[in-house]
């Protein structure tokens, strides 16, 4: 059972979709033209509840089942998408580029998005299971917590979901492969914040300072120990310093500094020694120089962990698309954060990628979603609700 003939047919259409979504990227909750792209897209294929303003600026569309539910009752299928875009200049040099200077979709969230469309529009015309499919357009997985709000919001509770399903683009992994993996599937993706304050003054009379820039490139040293030996190396830990902000001229010592990164985790207990770590090595180091810094950890996204039966489900749905020995299993956790975390917190379910083929990595300037995976990831779609939802 390979990819489905009708949604084949439907590739241009999607891909058009696709297109027109990479041409006009939004950032976080401020998607309000794709979303109500989306909104008229569902109404037009005639989903029986299309519900716009979840979580914000989300979208969710009801689709119900025309067979007869077998054993004891209809599940409630939920499917998410993400809608927004990155703050990051394109470098493609296609002919849908972005049209807005400092924005594009460079995570292929427009491809995630548009195979979603594809499939509410098959699973509205055909109706062919037991149950109801639920579409969810989710605003600000970059970083907003997007899925986060809509879940505060009586997502789950609301539509009756039982069990939820997540699909994201992978670089690298070719088209028409799927990879998935049971339990931590993606990181705890943490915001790290360091406030650095020495005694600023003259660059040429560094003595009667204390100069921050030394402190906090000493302290950025330091916080490589705790990956390197305070984490067991058996487990999977990432300290990132992203960002340097200080001082505004070059013969003055500034007065603070102002480091920005982030920590990656798989475990409770990492992650929990990553935030006392780095209070005492940012502390620490500081107090070495006479100064002071202050860090500020917030836990941001939870560890994306995937429900071993559902994995099992799922894995074995996309096998149905790809075809034997194309579905990788125990594919190795990835250190990216994604907020489909909090509705997998809510509901069980799998995240799994699929394919994009040899293309540039996620983030980069120069990534496009590859349009061959469309036909792909829409029968997933399709064949997990069919499946999941059999009359």
């Amino acid at each position: 059972m390979p990819v489905i003939n009708r949604v084949a047919d439907m590739q241009a259409d999607i891909t058009e979709w696709r297109r027109d979504l990479h041409r006009h990227p939004e950032l976080l909750f401020d998607v309000h033209r794709t979303a109500a792209s989306v909104a008229e897209k569902l109404k037009a294929f005639g989903c029986d509840e299309v519900v716009p303003g979840i979580g914000r600026t989300g979208v969710v569309g009801v689709i119900r089942g025309r067979k007869p539910a077998n054993g004891s009752g209809a599940k409630v299928l939920g499917l998410r998408a993400d809608m927004d875009a990155l703050p990051i200049e394109e470098q493609t040099g296609l002919a849908y580029a972005s049209t807005t200077s400092g924005k594009m979709h460079a995570c292929g969230h427009d491809g995630h998005t548009a195979m979603l469309l594809g499939a509410a529009r098959y699973l509205a015309e055909t109706r062919n299971f037991a149950g109801t499919a639920v579409v969810i357009f989710q605003p600000a997985e970059e970083g907003g917590g997007g899925a986060r709000e809509m879940v505060k919001e009586g997502l789950m509770e609301r539509f009756a979901i039982d069990e939820v399903y997540g699909m994201h683009n992978y670089p690298g992994l070719p088209v028409g492969q799927f990879a998935i993996r049971p339990g931590p599937m993606m990181a705890a993706a943490d915001r790290v914040y360091i406030d650095v304050e020495g005694i600023g003054g003259h660059a040429a009379k560094p003595h009667q300072c204390i100069d921050t820039v030394l402190v906090a490139a000493q302290i950025i040293n330091q916080i490589q120990s705790i990956v390197a030996r305070n984490v067991d190396p058996i487990e999977s830990a990432v300290i990132s310093i992203c960002q340097f902000h200080g001082g505004h001229a070059d013969n003055v010592i500034p007065q603070t500094v102002s480091l920005r990164g982030t920590a990656r985790s798989l475990v409770p207990e990492v992650r929990d020694l990553i935030e006392r770590r780095l209070g005492e090595v940012v502390e620490g180091t500081a107090r070495l120089y006479g100064a002071t810094a202050r860090l500020t950890y917030r836990r941001d996204y939870p560890v994306t962990r995937n429900n071993a039966e559902k994995t099992v489900f799922a894995a074995e749905v996309a096998a149905t698309v790809a075809g034997p020995g194309r579905v990788d299993t125990e594919t190795p956790p990835v250190m990216g954060g994604e907020d489909f975390s909090f509705m997998l917190e809510k509901r069980p379910g799998a995240f799994i990628f699929v394919g994009n083929g040899d293309s540039a990595g996620l983030h980069h300037p120069a990534y496009d979603f590859n349009d061959d995976v469309i036909p792909v990831g829409v029968s997933y779609w399709v064949r997990l609700v069919e499946t999941a939802l059999p009359g």
